[in-house]
């Protein structure tokens, strides 16, 4: 009863830490006080070195909770990182326009909207970055006026946003062709999504799809794009089902390996399956600045890709990021002792399952599980018959066949509630 109630209390107190806070900023820019509303993520308490994606979203009165609705569920399915998200209150239907005004000549943000463009740029993201721990990898979401009013930040020398999801934008005159001209020449890689449906405003629909047309000549490998052209949907309600798209478009290279991943990438390699391992997690921390630990399943699904292909002496290389990553754990033995056990080097094979016993349990890795395949070595050991030492065959087939399909465990996002 008394750990019924911790977990209450726990579960109370985490539950309150992560709710929406809502601030209040004092701007020179606009000349006005500007609510914003904040929701840091759960575990902002418990990792206090840990910094976190920025979600900048505009029209936060009703785009605010369908992202935070699909932010939250894709964070229990590990799909996408945890992140800070700020919502920019728009009271009125005035006010937001006059936030995304811009000279009809330019395109580009003009009198109100300059002021605005200026406070998000000037004020608001200064003052989150001193005031909160947060990554590198900055995002920004509107629509309609406001999705059109965000890709100013496109023309910014040193970019403030690495990643845009721009809903039914209204866009200003010729930025169908600006638009592509700026993702051209990017230099640092960028994240571009936008959206409409059949059911969108007519006036937005032919200039979308032309912008659309024009991104898709761009060549530049640094620019991510995607379109979605939603059938039956409507203006508004194309957002519900845009909003998890492009989520996983920005956060693609994150989320844990699938089956089809490894089935269409991993187990068909001839080699490379450490490095493979390696490379998914530098490029999460060079395109996302997110410096991550590689998740166990993922060890799983490199491990299964080995034994299925017989290229045991990978599990060398895997050793050196188990052993780098998790040095208090278990894992780096249990790697070394399936290279040499691989390798029909029992005697070094018991030796690192033995010294396994010293190290703390992770996953399902248990000191139960070493000590059965110790005692497996053990067993087939060369032994004395008559003084002399006599060889037992060893078995051809791995001790622990490994799933001839699939990884050993089903990836996290086959997880079932």
């Amino acid at each position: 009863m008394k750990n019924f109630y911790l977990f209450i209390i726990l579960c109370i107190s985490l539950s309150v830490f992560s709710q929406t806070t809502i601030e209040e900023i004092r701007s020179v820019k606009l000349n006005a006080n500007r609510d914003i509303t904040i929701k840091l993520p759960t575990s902002y308490q418990s990792n206090p070195e840990k910094k976190f994606p920025l979600l900048v979203i505009l029209d936060s009165e009703y785009l605010f909770n369908p992202f935070e609705g699909n932010i939250l569920y894709a964070n229990y399915w590990d799909d996408i990182p945890e992140m800070i998200v700020v919502g920019i209150h728009q009271n009125k239907n005035q006010e937001r326009y006059e936030d995304s005004e811009f000279d009809v000549q330019t395109g580009l943000p003009a009198k109100t909207g300059g002021a605005f463009f200026e406070f998000i740029g000037g004020e608001l993201l200064p003052y989150l970055e001193k005031k909160y721990r947060i990554a590198p990898f900055k995002i920004v979401a509107g629509l309609d006026s406001t999705a059109g009013f965000l890709n100013s930040f496109l023309y910014k020398d040193i970019p403030q946003f690495n990643a845009y999801i721009s809903l039914s934008p209204e866009l200003a005159k010729d930025m169908e062709v600006r638009i592509p001209a700026r993702l051209a020449a990017s230099k640092t890689s960028v994240f571009y999504y936008q959206a409409t449906a059949d059911g969108d405003l007519k006036k937005f629909q032919d200039q979308i799809r032309e912008l659309d047309k024009n991104i898709m000549l761009v060549k530049n490998p640094l620019v991510n794009y995607k379109f979605d052209d939603f059938k039956n949907a409507s203006h508004y309600s194309l957002v519900l089902s845009a909003i998890p798209n492009a989520l996983y478009q920005i956060f693609a290279a994150f989320q844990p390996i699938s089956t089809q991943e490894y089935n269409e990438k991993i187990v068909v390699l001839k080699e490379g399956y450490a490095d493979y391992l390696k490379n998914k997690y530098e490029v999460i921390e060079k395109s996302l600045g997110i410096k991550m630990n590689v998740r166990l399943n993922d060890f799983k699904a490199i491990e299964t890709a080995i034994l299925k292909n017989e290229a045991y002496a990978e599990f060398e290389q895997l050793a050196q990021i188990s052993g780098q990553q998790y040095p208090k754990s278990m894992l780096y033995e249990y790697h070394m002792g399936m290279y040499y056990e691989m390798r029909k080097e029992l005697p070094k094979a018991l030796k690192y399952y033995q010294n396994a016993f010293m190290k703390e349990e992770i996953g399902d890795l248990t000191k139960s599980m070493l000590m059965d395949k110790a005692e497996d070595i053990k067993a087939r050991l060369p032994k004395k018959i008559n003084g002399k030492r006599k060889a037992i065959i060893v078995d051809e087939v791995p001790a622990e066949t490994p799933p001839t399909e699939t990884p050993a465990e089903t990836p996290t996002e086959e997880k079932k509630p």
